[in-house]
């Protein structure tokens, strides 16, 4: 196995470690600021449902989505380690500023940098990239749409039932929702990297095209998503779980629900989504519920700002790590 490959597989587990510790929050978030866990048992609960997500999902179609992104003959093991660390400089800076921005289109946008910075447009696959581009807003509209109806449902059907009750039933579902919103996470998340594994074997022939994904792949994508969520990026869980509304345990359940019910969703659809911003449209949807100055736009709309810049400021640092290791390397 060359060099080069070994360096892009152990760069996409980092990425995926990075992955868990940056997106901890979508997970945590919400069950923590409802106190239904402690912080540490929140971060136990997400990680080991995270890891479960192996076992939910045995068809691998966001992994084929991501590989299938860049031209085929424009694909090397250069570009490949470009589009990792892209991604883990601009998680990492967000990470910094508490913004919880998308790995995801962190990872899409220094793959599509560095594939352009060796081959210029024609290298982009725009079909999928359009479709995975679509879903940018139509992630949190969906998430938002389906945790307002779930809230409002729950709302109706609890509205004779006195609020410490309501607070005892949903603080022991939310611990379900939670659990169904780490599986959804993992599965379409960790699916990315192995995508970027699967390429990177291709290119050096250790596998062939038609095979199946290797079971090693997901086992190691999943196991490090799972030890990155443990650690948990903390600087974010604020601006998740309280800065955007306030929750209360009914209201983390159905935005938990209306999450995990989205990424379930679009990863049968084989299409790479963010839980960043399916999480954050979920808790606004909740938020709405009460009024809509109850979501705090403005913070909101920092988010946003996040979103937008998450690509272009991936492909940027894509583009030049491929121009350096070309320099240096010829490749």
């Amino acid at each position: 196995m060359e060099i080069l490959l070994i360096l892009v597989i152990a760069t996409a587990i980092i990425f995926d470690f990075i992955n868990g510790f940056h997106d901890s929050a979508n997970s945590i978030a919400t069950i923590v600021s409802t106190r239904v866990l402690t912080p540490l048992q929140a971060v136990v609960w997400a990680a080991f449902f995270n890891f479960v997500a192996f076992f939910f999902f045995k068809e691998h179609g966001v992994a084929e989505t991501i590989k299938k992104m860049v031209a085929e003959e424009v694909l090397s093991q250069s570009v490949l380690m470009s589009a990792l660390l892209g991604a883990i400089v601009w998680n990492l800076a967000t990470w910094w500023w508490g913004l919880p921005s998308s790995s995801s289109h962190a990872l899409l946008g220094g793959l599509a940098g560095a594939a352009f910075a060796k081959a210029g447009s024609n290298a982009i696959v725009w079909g999928k990239v359009t479709e995975t581009l679509l879903f940018i807003p139509l992630a949190p509209i969906i998430g938002l749409l389906i945790a307002y109806i779930v809230s409002v449902v729950v709302i109706n059907l609890l509205k004779n039932v006195s609020n410490s009750k309501v607070d005892r039933y949903f603080r022991k579902l939310q611990l379900v929702s939670s659990a169904l919103f780490s599986i959804g996470h993992g599965g379409n998340d960790a699916q990315k990297t192995m995508g970027i594994i699967w390429a990177g074997l291709l290119i050096a022939g250790s596998v062939k095209k038609g095979d199946a994904l290797p079971d090693w792949i997901p086992f190691a994508c999943y196991s490090a998503m799972g030890a990155g969520t443990l650690l948990g990026g903390w600087r974010i869980v604020k601006t998740m779980g309280q800065r955007i509304t306030k929750l209360k345990p009914f209201e983390g359940f159905c935005a938990e629900t209306a999450g995990a019910i989205t990424l379930f969703f679009v990863t049968l659809l084989k299409i790479p989504v963010s839980t960043t911003h399916t999480i954050t449209g979920s808790i606004m949807g909740v938020g709405m519920t009460k009024r809509l100055s109850a979501v705090r736009w403005g913070i909101a709309g920092n988010i946003v700002v996040a979103w937008i810049l998450t690509i272009p400021a991936s492909a940027l640092v894509g583009a030049m790590t491929y121009l350096g290791l070309r320099m240096v390397m010829g490749a």
